[in-house]
């Protein structure tokens, strides 16, 4: 049996030579090459190579796939080479257009603390009405201590952004947070709306300094690391840990205060100054257009280039008309799919239905949308007619909102504005929501759709030779048991979402079955459990993959989401280690749908078993909805299909 090493070698000659690469990572199945010429690689004959699956080259990348021993072919290729590990996705970015680009920049920024802000928002919007209905006063040390929690997120913005950038940026995290710490100083706000002098250089401050501000410390990042990378290559490597540190200080903190601060409250007033005057000109069009729209720009991920605009308008004009248009739209996604829970017979679609429309009514609207309106496709229609209702209608009375938050039910609150504690705000959304519900709900109701067909069992695999079709009563009897045997072993689905057969993934190591059968899930919610009692043979630190050995000797491989190893870690949260012992159900990764789609890349799942040959079939069940811990692929023995015979 040949070594890990000798196959190394094979792929490090075949590719060119290890001076033909630039870089070489690997993900949970193949090496991802870049090469400095991959006209040198000898293509034919790595396909040749028995140790080889396949090779495919896309996206500037020479991949090479190996399947899950992987992992220890590159130690063995890094060892012998000393290869540098350096992924090349900050290079293929450049091939992305620019709003591409933009938004997996503002994703990245914004998304980390998301939940913190809207959390916030929505505290800060229950101490309003606190407030307004005399429940605390604003001198009451109740009211002192959640308003310091729920603005201070505000007022200390800056310190987030800078922290998020310079993650995004690849640029010390901590001297980003030293820039914002001096944007938001207090001797230095105190001097708002003020000219200072630097040297004979005016510093400009706005009116109300840099608390709350957003596009200065991420275009004082953006900077930074430029100015890092300049200090580090000048430094000694023994006085870089004071050098460059202090060189960026005093490179920076004038740029940031003299040149950028100034240019990015310009580019804040502008980009909410933008927004205002189309609102302006036609408030009702505006709410029709954006109440209608918003959950397709959300589908495309195109949604979060409106995010700053919704933080700006709170942090510098006090008030946000953006974000009361948007809350009929997220709500009627719900009220669509309740009308879908009261008319569909299909007991599983019921109950995803009946879940995900409460899901909506706190602003998470990824299993309603992805789920069930989508996927019918005139639920989602109404949804989006009653949005564009009821966020004209909110547009029309002029509503706004005083603090940013999640848009929810829970932001209500949040509508109304703490000097004159009018009610009307509240009410008038209140109502638009009410309109946009009803009508999404009667819409879906009129228009109809195609309700499934109850589950079954069916047999998978693009290869019949190696996974019949047909089956005797007695193989389905043995199916349709619920009761695992040693002829049968069953796995459950590590994730909720939407059923696809692996053939409609668009990457062909999956797709055409070479690292086994299976099939692929498309997620509505971003956690994975594990599918079977057994260990974790692999786990990848990026989250994006894992390899599960069962109990009884099942190997499955997980793969979340198409080339997210380029994510480098980011969207995916790791709650275990390589090595533990697992059970059924237990929570293995976390991930953000959202964030992953947003940085351009599919979340479609494929799960796969990777020692296919070792059984006669693999069945998966029959429908196109699943929850997590339903059970999912069905594998027969080799020893069952003889006793069937």
């Amino acid at each position: 049996m040949e070594t890990n090493q000798e196959i190394a070698r094979r792929v490090i000659k075949d590719v060119g030579g290890k001076d033909n690469v630039i870089s070489v990572v690997h993900c949970a199945t193949r090496l991802r090459f870049k090469l400095k010429d991959e006209k040198k690689a000898n293509t034919e004959q790595l396909k040749k190579d028995p140790a080889i699956l396949q090779v495919i080259q896309s996206g500037g990348q020479y991949q090479v796939v190996i399947g899950p021993k992987v992992g220890d072919v590159y130690d063995e290729l890094m060892k012998e080479n000393h290869l540098s590990a350096n992924d090349s996705h900050n290079e293929s970015q450049k091939k992305e257009n620019i709003l591409s680009r933009l938004i997996d920049i503002i994703s990245a920024i914004f998304t980390p603390f998301l939940g913190a802000l809207a959390g916030a928002g929505i505290l800060k919007g229950f101490l309003t009405l606190a407030l307004t209905l005399n429940w605390l006063s604003d001198r009451s040390g109740v009211y002192l201590v959640f308003f310091a929690i729920a603005d201070g997120i505000f007022t200390y913005l800056p310190i987030l952004l800078a922290f998020t950038a310079a993650k995004k940026f690849n640029t010390n995290r901590y001297l980003a947070v030293c820039l914002a710490m001096a944007l938001v100083h207090p001797g230095i706000n105190e001097l708002a709306g003020k000219t200072l002098s630097f040297w004979g250089i005016p510093v400009i401050l706005g009116p109300n300094g840099y608390i709350s501000s957003v596009i200065p410390i991420i275009l004082a990042v953006f900077i930074q690391q430029y100015v890092e990378r300049f200090f580090k290559k000048i430094i000694p490597s023994f006085l870089q840990i004071i050098g460059v540190p202090l060189g960026v200080f005093l490179i920076m903190a004038p740029i940031t205060f003299i040149i950028i601060g100034p240019i990015g409250i310009v580019l804040g007033n502008l980009l909410g100054g933008i927004y205002n005057t189309l609102y302006n000109f036609s408030p009702l069009v505006a709410g029709i257009i954006m109440g209608g729209f918003w959950q397709v720009l959300v589908i495309f991920g195109m949604h979060w280039g409106l995010v700053p605009i919704m933080m700006l308008n709170v942090s510098q004009f006090g008030q946000d008309t953006l974000m009361p248009i948007l809350l009929p739209a997220v709500l009627s996604q719900g009220g669509a799919a309740f009308a879908v829970f009261f008319m569909s017979k299909n007991l599983k679609l019921k109950e995803l239905a009946l879940s995900s429309s409460i899901t909506s009514i706190f602003g998470i609207t990824e299993p309603t949308v992805y789920g069930v309106t989508l996927p019918l496709k005139r639920p989602f229609i109404a949804a989006c007619i009653g949005g564009a209702v009821g966020g004209g209608f909110i547009a029309f009375k002029h509503v706004q909102n005083f603090s940013f938050g999640l848009v929810s039910l829970l932001s209500l609150p949040g509508f109304i504005p703490k000097d004159t504690k009018n009610m009307t705000g509240l009410i008038s959304a209140a109502i638009g929501v009410v309109i946009a519900v009803i009508i999404a709900f009667i819409l879906t109701f009129i228009l109809g759709f195609q309700d499934e067909p109850d589950s079954a069992l069916a047999t998978v695999g693009k290869d019949n030779d190696d996974i019949p079709v047909e089956k005797s009563q007695t193989e389905k009897d043995a199916l349709n048991s619920t009761n695992q045997s040693e002829d049968q072993m069953i796995l459950a689905s590590p994730l909720t979402g939407n059923i696809l057969p692996l053939e409609e993934i668009e990457d062909e190591v999956f797709s055409t079955g070479a690292l086994g059968q299976g099939v692929a899930i498309d997620p509505l919610e971003g956690v994975l459990y594990a599918p079977a009692d057994g260990e974790l043979t692999t786990l990848f630190p990026t989250g994006h993959a894992i390899g599960l050995t069962t109990s009884d000797g099942i190997e499955v491989l997980i793969h979340l989401g198409m080339n997210t190893v380029k994510l480098k870690g980011e969207g995916f949260e790791v709650l275990t280690q390589q090595g533990a012992q697992v059970k059924k159900g237990d929570l293995l990764v976390k991930f953000d749908i959202g964030k992953i789609k947003a940085a351009g890349y599919s979340i479609i799942t494929p799960i796969v078993i990777t020692n296919t040959s070792n059984y006669a079939k693999i069945m998966v069940i029959d429908q196109q909805k699943i929850a997590h811990g339903e059970e999912l692929l069905t594998i027969i023995s080799k020893k069952a299909e003889i006793n069937h015979s």
